[in-house]
């Protein structure tokens, strides 16, 4: 493939540089030097599977030689629909560690768009939860190319589901193989991992992170989330989308203690808090869909619990302040603010305070940690012009954030979408929009496409969304732009109450706490209070859905 940037050759290296950089050497090293360092996973009935760093990679050996005894060659794509198991984690290290791509299928978005996940990327077998197999049979008969699947489960005696192809037991897999197996060298440009974005617009695009580039990804999310062997890390971030942030390649590379969630749901958080306070979770990363209804559960407590020490790096969506602050009142824990993406691996910037920004008074710093943060080495991340030239960074100038480095992605997978995606030097257009500050802050103001358009003037729907949340009432928030009559787009905002305040708190409650921070203009016309923002399969308010639903809002109030 030809790069886009000039590249020079200078005097020979004496480097062992033909050795490449493969995900499973992050097991294989922690199964050497912290073999006794645990690995927990929550089963389905809420048990608990206890294991460890080298009975962890034994079994990793024995699915390798399972993978191969059934066909899976280099290059296959192995699709894989799971929770956040030790079972999924074993996947990643095993089907990468053959040459093979593990392919994220992600359960959350509709059956078309997995359909065509599995026939684009020309999947050849299925490794596949038993409690999601219903959601994937749709999908089966479109799927010629499938050669055989293998069913996840924690009870391997039932007998296996009759499906059109040969299919295994996982457990029962391992079982036949030798605990010993001999890993290639896998050219490390090679695909380890394939992820599609979520299809908000348009069909999903593939994005295949080679063995290189998660690699270095791996050292920059230990490095930004300041991981050691001390830590306990809970993989909360779900696996099947964005490799789950990378961060249970991280633990192991570390030597940190790792647990897995299992099945979860956000509306019991309970048995996630009880798995925190159990094993004593220091570092976990998630989004502020999962952190919210999380404090939600440990408010009502009694009495509270101290989570001294816990990191929390809170991503896909910016984080309230009352959230931030709410989980510092529980024993200083930090809520970390980061950015990034599926076409990024994800990690992009990570928020922390700058030495030289310790002279902040408290109010200054709190409203700094609600920024995307700084880029993390490696990466170059700049603000493009609606001409094509770079803007400074002073905070204020806004346009289009791009980013380019060794993991970001350099185009999606047979896709024509590539070419308006890409600058011709090499950068990802994110089609956020953001600016970055004197100090090098990157803030995201909005996606354009969730700007709003008013009387000719820009409203930033997440300036707005942020404002309305930090209420004491407001558990969820957001806000859309809807055509109107008079100045082509007005803010609609669609809040959530915390149940305490549900009927206490009305229009001009919500309009009188954000008034000071806004012009009267930028200010939405209305607030409806709802009982469920539509979010997309990552979390996310998913506001091309909100403005379906509420398209005619303002409209039909004009004719009426």
């Amino acid at each position: 493939m030809s790069t886009r940037w000039k590249i020079i050759k200078g005097f020979p290296a004496t480097s062992q540089d033909d050795y490449q950089l493969n995900l499973i050497s992050f097991l294989k090293f922690a199964a050497k030097v912290y073999p006794e360092q645990e690995v927990v996973s929550r089963n389905l009935d809420g048990s608990l599977y206890r294991s460890n760093y080298a009975y962890t990679y034994r079994r990793v050996q024995q699915l390798a030689n399972g993978l191969e005894s059934i066909g899976v060659k280099a290059g296959d794509r192995v699709g894989v629909m799971e929770w956040n198991t030790h079972r999924f984690c074993e996947l990643y290290f095993a089907v990468s560690g053959i040459g093979a791509v593990l392919l994220e299928v992600n359960p959350r978005i509709s059956a078309d768009e997995r359909t065509y996940v599995l026939q684009h990327s020309e999947a050849s077998f299925l490794a596949v939860s038993e409690t999601m197999l219903p959601l994937l049979e749709p999908s089966l008969p479109s799927l010629s190319g499938i050669k055989a699947m293998i069913i996840l489960r924690d009870d391997s005696s039932k007998p296996l589901p009759s499906l059109p192809v040969p299919t295994y037991d996982y457990e029962s897999l391992l079982e036949k193989q030798l605990p010993v197996y001999e890993w290639p060298m896998v050219d490390e440009r090679s695909a380890a991992v394939a992820c599609y974005t979520s299809g908000t617009t348009g069909k999903p695009k593939g994005v295949y992170q080679s063995h290189r580039a998660l690699y270095l990804h791996t050292w920059a999310i230990a490095h930004a989330m300041r991981l050691t062997h001390d830590d306990v890390v809970l993989q909360l971030v779900p696996m099947f989308h964005a490799q789950g942030w990378g961060v249970f390649f991280a633990a192991p590379m570390v030597g940190a203690k790792l647990v897995f969630p299992g099945r979860y749901a956000v509306d019991n958080m309970k048995p996630i808090v009880d798995l925190i306070l159990q094993e004593k979770v220091s570092a976990t990363c998630g989004a502020p869909a999962v952190f919210m209804p999380m404090l939600e559960c440990i408010r009502a407590m009694d009495p509270k619990p101290d989570l001294a020490g816990l990191r929390m790096i809170s991503g896909a969506t910016e984080p309230p302040l009352a959230m931030m602050k709410g989980y510092w009142d529980l024993g200083k824990a930090q809520v970390i603010h980061a950015y990034g993406a599926t076409e990024t691996a994800p990690l992009v910037t990570i928020n922390h305070l700058k030495p030289s920004l310790k002279f902040l008074d408290d109010d200054a710093k709190w409203e700094l940690k609600k920024k995307q943060g700084l880029p993390v080495m490696g990466l170059d991340v700049d603000i493009l012009g609606p001409d094509g030239n770079l803007l400074p960074h002073d905070g204020k100038s806004v346009g289009e954030i791009i980013i380019r480095g060794p993991w970001i992605t350099g185009s999606y997978y047979n896709d024509p979408r590539s070419q308006d995606a890409f600058t011709e030097d090499g950068y990802w257009r994110s089609g956020d929009a953001g600016t970055i500050d004197e100090y090098g802050y990157l803030k995201i103001t909005d996606r354009f496409k969730d700007l709003i358009k008013s009387g000719g003037e820009w409203i930033s729907s997440v300036d707005l969304e942020n404002a309305i949340m930090a209420h004491p009432a407001v558990l969820e928030a957001t806000v859309i732009g809807i055509p109107h009559p008079k100045w082509e787009e007005r803010p609609l905002a669609l809040v959530i109450l915390r149940k305490d305040y549900e009927g206490k708190v009305t229009k001009e409650d919500i309009l009188d706490f954000i008034r000071p921070k806004f012009a009267k203009w930028q200010l939405p016309d209305e607030v409806l209070f709802v009982n469920e923002i539509p979010k997309t399969s990552v979390g996310k308010f998913a506001k091309r859905v909100a403005r379906d639903l509420y398209k005619d809002f303002y409209t039909k109030e004009s004719k009426a």
